[in-house]
């Protein structure tokens, strides 16, 4: 087909810079969302109705370059729907067979990154609340919901 990069891995090559093993390789991880995802959206929701204002996205401290999926600025209360595949869940995380030694250090970048970003927002004085994405949304909304509430009394 003209114009495609569908071909076979033998005549495909990366673009320069590309780390992907293969064309189809490659639209796959360029479909990924970083934001919006179904488990956000669905725990975004739930809060929400709950009547809970929170921004969305946003950097929990200022300077910092990391961004949390949502973020209670008033009561320090930041929270994250960590992916099984990009963050190494214990459950269902299963490592590629094509390029292992780049996902170890990825995946374990990925996991190093999370612990400092942790470290960083407790020491600032932050709650952090860490979620799988296989979590029930439900499940998730109570937890979040119950912490800003209990920082609003103490403050």
């Amino acid at each position: 087909m003209p114009g495609s990069d569908a071909g076979s891995s033998e005549t495909w090559q990366a673009p320069k810079g590309s780390w992907a093993s293969s064309a189809a390789n490659r639209r796959s991880m360029l479909g990924n969302r970083n934001r919006d995802t179904s488990p956000e959206l669905a725990l975004r929701s739930l809060v929400h109705a709950a009547g809970l204002r929170y921004r969305v996205a946003a950097k929990p401290l200022p300077g910092m370059r990391r961004t949390a999926d949502l973020v209670f600025r008033p009561t320090r209360v930041a929270v994250f729907i960590d992916g099984c595949f990009w963050h190494g869940c214990p459950e269902h995380f299963v490592p590629p067979k094509t390029n292992p030694e780049y996902w170890r250090g990825k995946i374990g970048g990925n996991v190093e990154r999370d612990r400092n970003t942790d470290a960083r927002l407790a020491e600032a004085g932050w709650l952090v609340l860490r979620f799988w994405e296989h979590e029930p949304a439900d499940h998730c909304a109570q937890a979040v919901c119950e912490a800003v509430w209990s920082r609003r009394r103490a403050g």
